[in-house]
């Protein structure tokens, strides 16, 4: 069972503008080779190796990470082609659909950079890792982390993704875990749990008592965050100073962590309640919702901006993680 660990580094001043300088540069090559690319009859990451890997080496960039470079570009037009083939940017021929499939993949100058075992590598008992920058091999990198976090790097694999997020880095570690043994059958649970997603109440399961829900996570309590959230906003890019500036950006992910939080209160509620008695849990697929529904003006924030599918995931990870089935 694949799980994401994420740590945060605790670099020296020195080590801090290395780990910037190398981020500049990868994705200063991944602009190269996704200009390129855009072009090119064949995006396979080999067929682009033997096109750019020369130039990648001459900007500075070592062996391995000009080819996480390149398979990083690969990767992300191979999934704008998924999302185009699957309906997602709209119809072929639609405006959306051209200017979505007409444009060069750019990368911010910070975007997340993977770094595979021969360029990075983990120190976990002394909490520190060794990593490739522009300044050569920088050891002794240190991380913090939650004790449970440290536990589970024990079973890393593969690759990690280097972050830069509000001034700081993160490494965020694919770890695969040996998944726990069903304590409810596939086949065979007591029943299943099911799990309504909705606006009036974000979720609701078939044990619940409508008269016992949980104001807060009703549509209503989480709608009027919401609102005072966008009045707020609004207020502040009206005024324009620098002080609501400032305030904007200490804001900018407030709501998210919102919703985050409130999906992992939900979904832990739910998985437990499954535990308790022995059942599996069927949760409802929205999947292709906003193709099928087309709401009021004063709706459509209500119905787009919360995260059902965050959810969703949330459920069945946490659903894995203690033996239970899920359907969806």
């Amino acid at each position: 069972m694949k799980r994401i660990v994420v740590v945060k580094l605790a670099p020296t001043q020195g080590q801090y503008v290395a780990l910037k300088s190398t981020l500049e540069l990868c994705n200063a090559g991944a602009n190269m080779v996704a200009q390129f690319a855009h072009t090119a009859a064949d995006r396979r990451p080999f067929a682009l190796q033997k096109q750019v890997y020369a130039q990648l080496k001459a900007r500075g960039l070592s062996a391995q990470p000009a080819i996480r470079v390149i398979k990083k570009v690969a990767d992300a037009y191979a999934t704008r082609k998924a999302n185009l083939l699957n309906g997602n940017y709209g119809t072929p021929g639609s405006k959306r659909y051209a200017k979505v499939a007409g444009k060069v993949i750019v990368f911010r100058e910070d975007a997340g950079q993977p770094f595979d075992d021969r360029c990075l590598s983990w120190q976990i008992d002394r909490s520190t890792v060794s990593i490739w920058t522009t300044e050569g091999r920088m050891r002794n990198v240190g991380f913090v982390c939650a004790p449970w976090q440290l536990k589970m790097l024990a079973d890393r694999k593969g690759e990690s993704d280097l972050i830069f997020r509000d001034g700081s880095f993160y490494l965020h570690a694919t770890v695969d875990t040996d998944a726990p043994d069903q304590l409810v059958p596939a086949d065979d649970p007591a029943g299943w749990l099911g799990v309504d997603l909705g606006i009036v109440n974000l979720a609701v399961t078939t044990a619940d008592d409508p008269a016992e829900l949980d104001v807060r996570w009703s549509g209503g309590a989480v709608t009027a965050r919401r609102k005072k959230n966008e009045s707020m906003r609004s207020a502040l890019q009206r005024v324009g100073t620098k002080s609501a500036k400032r305030k904007l950006k200490k804001r900018r992910r407030k709501e998210t962590r919102y919703a985050t939080d409130i999906n992992h209160q939900l979904s832990k509620t739910i998985v437990a309640q499954a535990q308790r008695t022995g059942q599996g849990i069927a949760v409802e697929d929205l999947s292709g919702i906003r193709d099928r529904v087309r709401l009021a003006r004063r709706q459509r924030q209500q119905l787009h901006s919360w995260a059902y599918a965050q959810l969703r995931d949330q459920i069945t990870y946490k659903a894995q993680a203690a033996g239970l089935p899920v359907q969806v």
